[in-house]
């Protein structure tokens, strides 16, 4: 009786806070408020399979093509000629630890960068980025989001020109902005996403009029979880938690290095797109600038210039937003 009383006093809000997960997911049906291609390299660090499983458990997105990339050629985390292969497979094994209502379909991309002065291809993946930009049966927004290189999305505008005015580029890479953030230790060494494809973040940003949303290296880098809340989290997690906790295993052992944290610089993909606000949808809580496309030159760093198209580059992102959202929503996505 007196838990009966509690109830009805209780805002709809404290209601659904009594309630299982499951329960509370009925209490919120949320259809699909836009599409989203992910682009990314699943056989290397395994924060893309964390952003992964956040956004194909994230009602608010309709995942409409995962495609499996590669990464430098031999990277100690998957030295093989078939990464974007690998990729796949690790994606297939990912989703078979979910509850799904559907799963997307998953493509490789290429397994290397083209060669230095190449013509664009079209390739099985290039061909289904292009006919999802130019599908005229949805009016959902469409994001390519990528945590990796730019292979496939710079081959795709190259070829289709057009797809750029139908996409937003959300990208994980990018060197530091000093401008943007003049206390932080001037780095000489190459953001690593860049130079997976140099030549094709170069097309994206130099010649293509695509707008981009960039999160650059010293943005993404305070994405920053302790091994000690992922074992927290992953713990009730049931069949994905042991799949992710045994993917972050395998890295750290590789890498044969010792810290309490771990990075997981590619789950802004999800924040900036599935967890827009409300009212008037946007990425509300995280923080951006927004500045003049710059060039990207051959050294991998920037020329600034004037006149070019506006694009965003985040100075911050939610990380407790985030990473609750993607703990609870991995709990109740999870197979037992």
């Amino acid at each position: 009786m007196l838990r009966r009383h509690l109830l009805r006093a209780l805002p709809v809000g404290g209601i659904l806070a009594c309630l299982p997960g499951a329960a509370r997911a009925q209490f919120l049906p949320v259809a699909p408020k836009c599409r989203v291609i992910i682009d990314n390299d699943f056989s290397g660090d395994p924060d893309g399979l964390f952003q992964l499983a956040h956004h194909l458990a994230s009602p608010a997105t309709e995942v409409s093509l995962v495609i499996g990339s590669h990464i430098h050629v031999g990277d100690f985390l998957d030295r093989s000629a078939t990464q974007a292969d690998n990729a796949v497979r690790a994606v297939q094994a990912l989703m078979a630890t979910m509850r799904l209502p559907r799963r997307p379909d998953v493509i490789a991309g290429r397994n290397a960068a083209p060669a230095a002065g190449a013509r664009p291809e079209a390739t099985p993946a290039v061909r289904r980025i292009v006919a999802e930009a130019l599908r005229d049966d949805t009016a959902l927004p469409l994001y390519y989001v990528a945590g990796a290189g730019l292979t496939e999305i710079a081959e795709a505008l190259q070829l289709e020109p057009r797809i750029a005015s139908r996409l937003k580029l959300v990208w994980i890479g990018g060197a530091e902005y000093e401008s943007l953030n003049p206390s932080l230790p001037p780095r000489k060494d190459s953001e690593y996403n860049t130079t997976i494809d140099l030549a094709a973040a170069r097309t994206v940003f130099n010649d293509s009029s695509v707008e981009i949303w960039q999160v650059p290296r010293d943005t993404y880098r305070t994405m920053l979880v302790s091994f000690a809340e992922l074992e927290a989290g992953l713990a009730q997690a049931g069949a994905l938690g042991r799949y992710l906790r045994a993917q972050l295993r395998r890295a750290v052992e590789t890498a044969g290095k010792g810290a309490e944290t771990y990075i997981l610089g590619d789950s802004p993909l999800v924040t900036l797109t599935s967890l827009q606000s409300f009212f008037d949808p946007d990425a509300s809580s995280s923080r951006y600038v927004v500045r003049p496309t710059p060039r990207i030159n051959a050294q991998a760093g920037y020329e600034l210039v004037t006149g070019t198209r506006p694009m965003r580059v985040y100075t911050s992102i939610d990380t407790r937003l985030t990473f609750a959202d993607m703990f609870a929503k991995f709990r109740t996505a999870s197979l037992p």
